[in-house]
């Protein structure tokens, strides 16, 4: 995957300038300044979005720390999913069981793999 300092060397070896919509600044990078401005802004970028990963890591092990666990809740209790393992090994057909539960055939088989 090609990040943005190659795309915009890219379009500057076609003399494309490149414009920011969101700091409404042109950067000419025909130049020395120009380059050394660009490449600070991508920096800084790059300095922000490590940041940004770095506090929802320590964000989720504080959450796991206190008993939290992330994603969707499970559809079903264990005794319920106990009585679909018990239906699948008494060869009822998976799309029987997954009717009857009323979820998909795919989440039948993600409940009988755990």
């Amino acid at each position: 995957m090609r990040n943005l300092i190659q795309i915009v060397n890219d379009l500057n070896d076609r003399e494309i300038s490149f414009h920011s919509l969101h700091e409404n600044i042109t950067i000419d990078r025909s130049n020395a300044t120009g380059q050394l401005m660009f490449h600070l802004f991508a920096s800084f970028a790059e300095f922000e979005r490590n940041l940004i990963r770095e506090r929802t890591e320590a964000g989720r092990i504080a959450a796991r720390a206190r008993g939290r666990v992330g994603g969707r809740p499970e559809k079903f209790d264990k005794k319920e999913e106990e009585m679909i393992k018990t239906l699948a090994s008494n060869g009822t057909p998976i799309k029987d069981i997954a009717q009857m539960m009323g979820i998909s055939r795919t989440t039948v088989y993600r409940y009988l793999d755990k």
